[in-house]
């Protein structure tokens, strides 16, 4: 084996080796579903270092592991849609104040499978580019969403006539991709959720509006909103059988 090629596979070990004892961390805690992704990615890393040694031993090793971990993300697997079907999945995640890391793709996309067609969002929109960047990724993800229901409030004043001109824009744009939005208002708006049905239902304290204003319109994270520091809160994710309609 090359020179290049022994340093991959030494890299690959170590990542390897790193995401599947944090996926260990992660089990031990009971954050199953973060402990899944982990596993899987480990396993991924590891049958790659097997396909690149040409050390038996090594190899007969990293297969009995591989194996184990396997077995342990079936279970997860199973505990999971268990814990699914009984209507008792919970997972909670806590964004820090100036957190980065956290745009829609990344909170949202283990949970917009393919099979999602459908949604309702429960929300007051703060800032109408977030709802907008949050259709945008709808548009791009794997799912086929076909309906979006959105119930949201008023604005007080003279942003109303901004705010109804804005979403009509959207829901035009939203046409041409084959999409229809729905939009209702109501003045009583506690809970700010969105449903998918597929049963995912995921709750933000702050809705979607949990990014920070930029720095400047030249600063890192303007675009990206990995980048983008955050307001704390707080993200609770659930899973139902039914999801309510509209």
């Amino acid at each position: 084996m090359s020179r290049a090629g022994g340093d991959g596979t030494v890299a690959l070990e170590r990542a390897g080796a790193e995401t599947v004892k944090r996926a260990v961390e992660l089990d031990l805690a009971s954050r199953f579903q973060e402990s899944l992704v982990c596993y899987q990615e480990g396993i991924d890393l590891l049958l790659q270092v097997v396909k690149g040694t040409k050390d038996e031993a090594k190899k007969q090793r990293y297969r009995q592991k591989i194996s184990e971990y396997m077995t342990r993300a079936e279970d997860i697997k199973k505990h999971i849609e268990k814990e699914k079907q009984d209507g008792k999945y919970h997972k909670q995640i806590k964004i820090e104040e100036n957190a980065t890391g956290f745009s829609y793709e990344k909170l949202f996309q283990e949970y917009l499978t393919e099979i999602v067609s459908e949604l309702l969002n429960y929300t007051k929109l703060l800032q109408l580019y977030n709802f907008l960047r949050f259709c945008e990724m709808l548009v791009k993800g794997p799912c086929k969403v076909r309906t979006i229901h959105l119930l949201t409030s008023y604005d007080e004043g003279s942003g109303r006539n901004q705010q109804t001109s804005g979403l009509e824009e959207i829901k035009q744009s939203l046409r041409n991709h084959g999409i229809t939005l729905n939009v209702a208002f109501s003045s009583s708006i506690h809970d700010r959720e969105i449903r998918f049905n597929n049963g995912w239902m995921i709750k933000i304290g702050r809705g979607l509006d949990y990014f920070k204003k930029p720095q400047g319109r030249f600063s890192i994270g303007y675009c990206d909103f990995d980048l983008r520091p955050c307001h704390e809160t707080t993200v609770d994710v659930f899973h139902t059988k039914h999801t309510k309609k509209m």
